[in-house]
C-alpha cells in the first residue's frame, strides 16, 4: 500500500482506452441509466448501474448525481453511490476483493452506441486518484482492460470465480510515480476495489 500512495492516475479527455466489444453477457449483469440533461434529440449521457437487491443498485457517484434515480447513500471518500432502483427478484451478487495480477472482466454500457459492452484484462497496480468525486485516500486499481465512457458504475468481475471485485469509475492515459515523475503505465481503466467499500456497502443496503 505504501507504493500505491506514491502513484497517481492522471485523468484525461477522450472517449475510451483499450479494447472493448458488444456483449450479451453485459446486458445480463448490469443496467443502463441516462444521466445529464437530454438533448433536443432526446439523447443524454449514459452510465451503468449494478443491481444489488430488489430495491437498490450500486453505481459511480458521478453517475448517480445526474441520474434520474434517488440516491440512498454516497461513499464518503470514493466515487460510489447506492441508488434506489426496482430490480425485480434479483439474487444478491457475490463480492470478493481481487489481487494485483488477477484476470478481470469489465461490463457496462457504451455512451457511443448505448449498447452493452465488455472487456478483459489484468489488475496492474494500486494508484491514487483525486478528482471531484474521489479522494486520494480511496486508492483505486488500474487495469489494462478496455473501457469507454458510459461504463462508469459498471461491474468488474474476478475472472477466476465470477465474483464482483469492484466498480468502474474511469480511465487514464498515464500513471506516474509522484517522486520521480516517471511514466509507469499508459491507457488504463480505473476501478474502486471491493475492499474499499465493503463496510459502507453493507451499511448502505440495510433497510
Amino acid at each position: 500500500m505504501r507504493r500505491a500512495i506514491c502513484l497517481l492516475a492522471l485523468l484525461v479527455g477522450g472517449c475510451s482506452v483499450g479494447k472493448y466489444e458488444y456483449s450479451k453477457e453485459a446486458e445480463k449483469r448490469v443496467d443502463m441509466t441516462v444521466t445529464g440533461i437530454p438533448t433536443v434529440l432526446g439523447v443524454g449521457t449514459l452510465g451503468t448501474t449494478i443491481p444489488l437487491t430488489p430495491d437498490y443498485s450500486l453505481t459511480a457517484a458521478h453517475v448517480a448525481k445526474f441520474s434520474l434515480y434517488r440516491v440512498k447513500s454516497y461513499h464518503p471518500e470514493c466515487d460510489l453511490a447506492v441508488v434506489y432502483h426496482k430490480n425485480g427478484n434479483v439474487a444478491p451478487p457475490h463480492f470478493r476483493n481481487g489481487l494485483i495480477g488477477d484476470k478481470i472482466n469489465l461490463y457496462g454500457y457504451s455512451f457511443i452506441s448505448a449498447m452493452p459492452v465488455a472487456s478483459s484484462g489484468t489488475n496492474l497496480v494500486n494508484t491514487g486518484l483525486k478528482n471531484d468525486w474521489n479522494k486520494v485516500s480511496c486508492v483505486v486499481v488500474a487495469s489494462d482492460a478496455g473501457v469507454v465512457k458510459g461504463m462508469s458504475g459498471g461491474a468488474v468481475y474476478n475472472a477466476s470465480d465470477d465474483s464482483i471485485g469492484g466498480v468502474i469509475v474511469g480511465y487514464s492515459n498515464r500513471i506516474n510515480d509522484l517522486k520521480s515523475g516517471k511514466l509507469l503505465y499508459k491507457d488504463v481503466s480505473l476501478y474502486v476495489p471491493y475492499a474499499r467499500f465493503k463496510a459502507w456497502l453493507d451499511e448502505a443496503v440495510k433497510s
